[in-house]
């Protein structure tokens, strides 16, 4: 599928910001055999006193960014053409959960790939008894690493309700939890802390998710969204796979990765820093559309 991506986030500031500093991943990658960044661009009003590119642990293109100045507002455009590739439905060749163990200690590197990176805590995951006895709750000793995955995603999505209004992007993951409600980053960090908690390595997978519009209604401009789903590592014979707990299916055509990371916080679209007090209001709209 290709597609052209549009993004547009705009900050607009009660009182002038006297200066400030800034990480934007927002580019999707270009990952052999599931998607293809054939060109991008991103542009920043007011135009920054500095700005460089680099690379972060996880392989991710980022731009760092900063202020010196007082600005009024903060204008972020991303534009990209992306060829996204069918993921194959394959046989199951994930081990049983008892085996998974055997498997993780056969991997020694500790690059950004590496599961090893993505099985204990990390800055917003802690340890959560009630998640890890939910998550206990649905296996069986006959399951495979890929059936627990496919599980935990499909109870999720049964378990919790979209609720746009429920949370917050500082909502910790215990509070969204006992709501059984939230957004997609509530209900993806449920689900890599649950598969952690059984030993599965797992993370967070930041991107963009195409909507179609119901039967008979048009597609509105700017309707599509930022998301957040899930990748599971399901032994060395299977790798990683891509799991979409808000919308109870796997990864597909419809969703272009942005970033991996261990959780929210490793792959925020923007973060940093302002000199400045009162309020601000913020807008966001995301065309994701296709081309054939």
């Amino acid at each position: 599928m290709l597609y052209d991506l549009s993004l547009h986030m705009g900050y607009s500031y009660d009182v002038p910001a006297a200066g400030g500093r800034h990480i934007l991943r927002i580019m999707p990658l270009s990952l052999p055999g599931r998607q293809r960044l054939i060109a991008g661009s991103i542009t920043i009003d007011p135009a920054p006193q500095e700005r460089a590119n680099f690379n972060d642990f996880f392989e991710h293109p980022a731009i760092t960014f900063a202020y010196r100045s007082s600005h009024e507002k903060l204008d972020i455009r991303m534009q990209a053409r992306i060829q996204v590739e069918p993921q194959a439905m394959t046989a199951d060749l994930s081990p049983l959960l008892a085996s998974l163990g055997a498997e993780l200690a056969a991997v020694w590197q500790l690059d950004a790939q590496s599961p090893h990176h993505f099985l204990g805590p990390s800055p917003r995951l802690g340890l959560n008894p009630e998640i890890a006895a939910y998550a206990r709750e649905q296996i069986r000793p006959s399951l495979t690493v890929r059936q627990i995955a496919e599980l935990l995603n499909a109870r999720i999505h049964k378990d919790f309700t979209y609720d746009a209004k429920a949370t917050t992007v500082d909502t910790g993951v215990a509070d969204a939890f006992k709501l059984k409600r939230g957004v997609c980053q509530d209900f993806s960090h449920v689900m890599i802390l649950a598969l952690r908690s059984l030993g599965i390595p797992a993370g967070y997978v930041s991107g963009f998710l195409r909507t179609i519009p119901p039967p008979g209604k048009e597609r509105l401009a700017g309707a599509d969204a930022m998301h957040a789903w899930v990748r599971v590592w399901c032994g060395k014979s299977t790798g990683w796979l891509e799991f979409d707990p808000t919308n109870n299916i796997p990864a597909g055509t419809d969703h272009v990765v942005v970033a991996y990371g261990r959780d929210y916080s490793d792959v925020a679209p923007v973060i940093g820093v302002l000199r400045s007090y009162g309020s601000h209001s913020t807008i966001q709209a995301v065309d994701l559309i296709p081309l054939k």
